[in-house]
């Protein structure tokens, strides 16, 4: 009897956004048409208009990008669901990328759609809002050792925000340490130095004035036992309890996305095969260099969707 191969969903974060995500989902496949057209309805505006069309300096504003790769996400999912005739592979478990996370939920059934838009405008909107109160960004660098990404983060007051792969971490604080940072890590030789496309220091205690205002969002909202584990992004582990996941959804704005360890954990519990949701291929990347044995998927978008036709269960 051949053994049934493990997979698991994961959403990516709003850095992967672009103008014209999800157009060409919408025009060929009724399920991501109803996707967005739910989205629009539920904020009250056309941001499928802002994917599909931009400008992009509206786009990238937090309030609007969570929602708007939110909702990339889904319509990811959903169009490779209606494209597969006996559909993709069931998830034993489900993950995302710090606001993937909301995406993550409503695939294992925890929020509906129209509930997680709302609700990660709102996050956005308080992120954003804090963020303002100092000047400050995320940038991404690798070719360190972690141990070293934490020394230059300890000499110049910035954080951690993402450890994504093992020579890879965004970090995060005001512009000033973050100018520090950059000159140490050239210093030790880090080869690649980037700036995020954020409004803010996320994932940091820099957000923290944003946390009761959250929480207090997070209540008004109806959660769903999710009928799949959602890993948690501040812990890596797999959670099914509502009380944990509402709890992680306030944590994970100010602590890190522990993302290479979620990668790790669910290979560890035999997930072989992933299968990244949203715009662009980030997630897939670093997967492969966290375990380049794993098989991995991408779909963002009709071209990719179409390549997963060829999917046979093992």
């Amino acid at each position: 009897m051949v053994e049934a191969i493990k997979v698991a969903y994961v959403f990516t974060g709003q850095e992967s956004h672009s103008v014209g995500m999800g157009l060409d989902l919408y025009v060929h496949y009724s399920s991501a048409r109803e996707v967005f057209d739910e989205v629009d309805k539920a904020l009250g505006f056309p941001l499928s208009h802002l994917c599909f069309e931009g400008p992009e300096d509206d786009l990238k504003q937090t309030v609007n990008v969570q929602p708007a790769v939110l909702a990339t996400s889904i319509a990811c999912l959903r169009a490779a669901q209606e494209v597969s005739n006996n559909g993709i592979p069931e998830p034993t478990f489900v993950a995302g990328h710090d606001m993937g996370t909301y995406a993550a939920l409503v695939a294992a059934g925890a929020l509906s759609l129209s509930d997680a838009v709302r609700l990660i405008r709102e996050r956005g909107r308080l992120m954003n809002e804090a963020g303002q109160r100092t000047a400050g960004g995320m940038v991404s660098m690798a070719g360190l050792d972690i141990e070293v990404f934490k020394n230059i983060c300890f000499s110049t007051g910035v954080e951690i925000a993402y450890i994504d792969a093992p020579d890879q971490v965004t970090i995060s604080g005001t512009q000033e340490s973050l100018t520090k940072a950059k000159r140490l890590a050239q210093i030790k030789g880090a080869r690649r130095i980037i700036p995020l496309r954020v409004s803010g220091p996320f994932n940091s205690s820099l957000i923290e004035p944003a946390i009761t205002r959250l929480r207090n969002a997070i209540s008004e909202f109806t959660f769903n036992k999710p009928s799949i584990p959602v890993v948690a992004n501040a812990t890596a582990q797999p959670l099914t309890d509502l009380e944990a996941i509402k709890e992680e959804l306030v944590s994970q704005i100010v602590r890190p996305v522990q993302w290479q360890q979620s990668i790790e954990n669910m290979i560890a519990r035999g997930v072989t095969t992933f299968f990244e949701m949203g715009p662009g291929e980030a997630l897939t990347k670093l997967i492969k260099r966290i375990s380049p044995g794993a098989q991995t998927f991408n779909i963002s978008s009709a071209q990719t969707i179409s390549e997963i036709t060829s999917w046979r269960r093992g």
